[in-house]
């Protein structure tokens, strides 16, 4: 892999793209479809978080990459470590395939910034058989840092974002399909549930197969304008493909990256090959820059009830809550129909005026 950021082209279908040295982005709607009613419904509520990718930058100070510094030590600059974590010349391994590991690596300094990309080298490894392994990586963006716990070998009940990269399926009864990536956004008040996957408390997931592939595996995490969406590009297509997009998310700024994993009495290599943020550049109104952004409560504007979590084989929800593009959709379907309603009664109206004038 190049060292230099990433170019989007664009793909054919929505939420798809070919990764090319150049510049990073992930890519957002293509050209809505021919009718007025779909064209307004991909526009309306995301064409406004969509930057073209031009003034995007890579930020070293929050970046992991090759070569490493400090190989053999147990920090280098920028990046601390903790527990099981080992730093070699081609890899920063969380846990080895053993028993009972923990490890993490957290970003020195924390984050100011209010739209960022960042783009995730990674691979989990080993010689387990199927469902015989775990338990995956977990990335953070979190007010807290180097704190270990029971969730993927950092804390629980958290402040901010996480993204888990699951490995093992712990409920039984579950129709999703693992490894499973899944978001979860927490002010401190949510607990993750081992025992169910998370499913409680995840705003959305996707089924991913990145396990023990015989070539790089990349995760890319978008955050801009309240929108959230992660991507993945696992089959070596040079391509995203899109997991997770959501809109309504509040994170604040200063919060730390981070990145950990644990085993149990299953076990695989995680293994973190870089870590590489951009700034998104937005434009911001008066007002919004006005907005202290480091006291902004994690949250979701949207956020599901637990009992709308109903699993189906793809890993999608079914029945879930009216979010906001459904809102816009109702009311745009109800707006056209007054519109019709009220053209059609002109003309029946003006057509019995013509036909009465005829009778005197």
């Amino acid at each position: 892999m190049a060292a230099e950021a990433w170019l989007w082209r664009w793909g054919r279908g929505w939420g798809w793209g070919q990764r090319c040295p150049g510049r990073p982005g992930l890519p957002g709607p293509g050209p809505g479809p021919a009718t007025l009613l779909h064209f307004l419904l991909l526009l309306g509520p995301v064409a406004a978080d969509i930057t073209d990718g031009n003034s995007e930058h890579l930020k070293r100070e929050h970046s992991l990459m090759k070569p490493y510094q400090g190989v053999g030590s147990s920090s280098m600059p920028l990046w601390d470590f903790q527990g099981s974590t080992m730093l070699t010349s081609q890899y920063v391994r969380l846990t080895p395939d053993e028993r009972s590991k923990e490890g993490s690596i957290w970003n020195h300094q924390p984050c100011f910034l209010k739209d960022w990309e960042m783009h995730v080298h990674f691979k989990v490894h080993g010689t387990g058989k199927k469902n015989l392994h775990g338990d995956g990586i977990a990335l953070w963006y979190t007010r807290d840092r180097l704190v270990p716990g029971p969730v993927f070998g950092s804390r629980d009940n958290f402040h901010g974002l996480a993204i888990f990269l699951d490995t093992y399926p712990n409920d039984e009864t579950t129709e999703r399909v693992f490894p499973y990536i899944s978001v979860m956004v927490n002010n401190g008040s949510l607990s993750y549930d081992h025992s169910k996957d998370g499913r409680w408390t995840e705003l959305a997931g996707c089924t991913a197969d990145f396990r023990n592939r015989d070539h790089d595996t990349f995760l890319a995490v978008r955050y801009s304008r309240g929108r959230l969406t992660v991507m993945t590009d696992l089959e070596d297509k040079n391509e995203w493909k899109n997991c997770i997009d959501i809109t309504g998310v509040r994170l604040p700024t200063g919060y730390y990256f981070g990145a950990s994993a644990g085993t149990g009495d299953l076990s695989d290599n995680h293994d973190i090959i870089s870590i590489k943020l951009f700034q998104l550049m937005v434009e911001r109104t008066p007002e919004e820059e006005s907005i202290d952004w480091t006291k902004i409560e994690p949250g979701v504007n949207f956020l599901k009830s637990p009992k709308d979590n109903v699993d189906d084989p793809t890993g999608n929800f079914r029945s879930g809550p009216l979010t906001g593009w459904r809102v816009f959709l109702l009311l745009l379907c109800a707006l056209l129909g007054i519109i019709v309603c009220a053209v059609v009664g002109a003309v029946v109206f003006q057509k019995r005026q013509e036909r009465n004038k005829r009778f005197y």
